[in-house]
């Protein structure tokens, strides 16, 4: 389970997410739609790479603080639509790595990297035709 200091930073970004798109927020942030976040989650996101390819601790936890930022804007701005909320991403993802780690969850066997992949790409192409 997380920590309780996870939990209260998690719940503090999101709050203060929240507050930035609320009435009296932040313009800025209230303007922003999917499309226009779309940018700044591709320059995050390189700038991310680039801090890993460095090496950089601290810079690496910036950029991940930045991707944090953007994806729980995008997920504040979906629920505003009622489209879905942050509890079902963050159950959607979760029911998916458990899906995806059967040799973790389900007990069964891991193999050699080769074969974990084959079987990643077997339950995701089952997945994306239980989706069409």
């Amino acid at each position: 389970m997380p920590s309780p200091e996870l939990r209260d930073e998690f719940s503090r970004l999101y709050a203060i997410i929240k507050k930035l798109r609320s009435e009296g927020g932040c313009p800025w942030d209230k303007r922003q739609t999917p499309a226009s976040i779309k940018k700044y989650l591709l320059e995050e996101t390189a700038e991310l790479a680039e801090a890993i390819d460095h090496e950089s601790a601290p810079h690496i936890r910036e950029e991940i603080g930045d991707l944090f930022y953007i994806l729980i804007l995008l997920i504040r701005i979906h629920e505003e639509k009622g489209e879905f909320s942050a509890a079902e991403v963050l159950a959607s993802i979760s029911q998916k790595m458990i899906r995806r780690h059967p040799h973790v969850f389900a007990g069964a066997m891991a193999g050699t990297d080769s074969e974990l992949r084959a079987q990643w790409a077997r339950i995701k192409a089952m997945e994306k035709n239980s989706r069409e």
